[in-house]
């Protein structure tokens, strides 16, 4: 994933995931804010509760790896902050993607106005 493509200050992980709106489930949390730039970019948070740092560097990368397989189906032109959940130390990696790609969709899907946001 390109830097520009990253969202990297610490200013700004703590205000969207402070003052927006998010969709979770027992995998992940995505934290998503508006964006003025005329592409989508991603930050990856995973907590010391995951274990050394190996095993939050593989989680990490796997993630990486989904958002970039996905990465054109999805575009909205936001901020995303994805934080990684505990629960995803126990599933294979079939399992991450399905949850990632179905909170993208109900995200998708708030931005059309088709459900309510949570």
């Amino acid at each position: 994933m390109k830097k520009r493509f990253i969202v990297k200050k610490n200013d700004e992980f703590n205000e969207i995931i402070r003052t927006c709106p998010s969709v979770k489930d027992s995998n992940l949390v995505i934290y998503y804010k508006d964006s003025t730039l005329p592409y989508d970019r991603y930050g990856i948070s995973a907590g010391t509760k995951l274990g050394h740092a190996v095993v939050r560097n593989l989680y990490k990368r796997r993630l990486r790896m989904i958002i970039n397989q996905n990465k054109n189906n999805y575009e909205n032109f936001k901020d995303y902050i994805i934080i990684i959940r505990k629960n995803c130390l126990n599933v294979e990696y079939d399992d991450i993607q399905r949850s990632y790609c179905s909170l993208m969709k109900k995200i998708h899907r708030v931005n059309k106005g088709d459900i309510n946001e949570t």
